[in-house]
């Protein structure tokens, strides 16, 4: 097995870069055992094939990968060959520092470029989706490639390319991933894959850009399918999940209006009240009385 690897504590080429724990490319001419076990992962991975065919263990689920597909591996996931034999063939390997922020957003160091909104979005995606294996996607070792070559080459910039590159991999990953699941822009498929999203995490202050960015649309195009499909602009489609949801805990006698309103992503009790009166002609007191109980 022969490896070109750079490794954070005793490669000079990472000195600038903390947040890169090894990039390496892995060549493996024979059938090595014992050689890939599964492990957890402590940051990020992102995993290239350039030749070969490899059978890989990725939280949970089992995949065959080929060249030129990319595996995503996230914080706390398990990875590895499900017999922990390293097959024959080559793929490229970064692995950088990440964390996850109450496990639905990914926080990367200050060297990224990527605005809060943004990471958020593409915490989103990719939560979503895990576990991640995005099929023909050679741009990204192209990206790999190029991360590589800048590390070793110092050239006037590098710095900032390196960096640039590695959010490059993210907005790549993140879009391709989003058009591989929704191939055709089956719009309906696609709204209930949001509409499933938005309800599991209710409580979050959704924004136009990471509702879009979750179904792979641009702001202008997602609000026009929104509004034609539902009749509602985004942000009020979120607000009727957001009562039709109040409406079933109001009817749980254990929970409070002020944490349902708060469970709900509303800002304040009074918030609440306006909106769902606004709505539905009661406010939350009125319905609890006008409405059976259930523990």
């Amino acid at each position: 097995m022969n490896q070109t690897v750079l490794v954070q504590g005793s490669s000079e080429e990472l000195v600038l870069f903390p947040h890169i724990i090894e990039l390496s490319v892995v060549k493996n001419s024979s059938t090595q055992l014992n050689a890939f076990p599964k492990t957890i992962a402590s940051g990020i991975k992102f995993l290239y094939v350039l030749d070969g065919k490899f059978h890989w263990n990725i939280h949970n689920g089992e995949y065959t990968v080929y060249p030129g597909d990319a595996a995503l591996i996230l914080p706390g996931q398990e990875f590895g060959s499900p017999s922990g034999v390293l097959e024959i063939g080559s793929f490229s390997f970064l692995h950088i520092k990440a964390s996850l922020r109450d496990a639905d957003e990914i926080i990367l160091d200050k060297w990224s470029s990527l605005s809060g909104n943004e990471m958020i979005a593409i915490s989103k995606i990719l939560l979503l989706n895990s576990p991640l294996v995005i099929t023909k996607i050679n741009e990204a070792g192209k990206i790999l490639k190029c991360i590589h070559q800048e590390l070793c080459n110092q050239e006037v910039g590098y710095y900032a390319r390196v960096n640039n590159n590695i959010d490059e991999l993210f907005i790549l990953l993140t879009r391709q991933l989003t058009r591989q699941n929704n191939p055709g822009r089956d719009f309906p498929k696609t709204f209930t894959k949001l509409d499933e999203a938005l309800r599991q995490d209710i409580a979050h202050q959704w924004t136009v850009d990471e509702m879009a960015a979750l179904v792979g649309l641009g702001n202008t195009l997602f609000n026009e399918k929104v509004k034609s499909y539902t009749g509602f602009s985004p942000l009020n489609y979120l607000i009727s999940i957001r009562i039709t949801e109040a409406i079933k805990l109001l009817k749980k006698r254990n929970i409070s209006i002020t944490d349902i309103a708060l469970d709900t992503g509303f800002y304040s009790s009074q918030h609440f009240s306006t909106t769902f009166k606004k709505l539905t002609g009661f406010t939350p007191g009125e319905f609890r009385k006008n409405n059976s109980y259930t523990e």
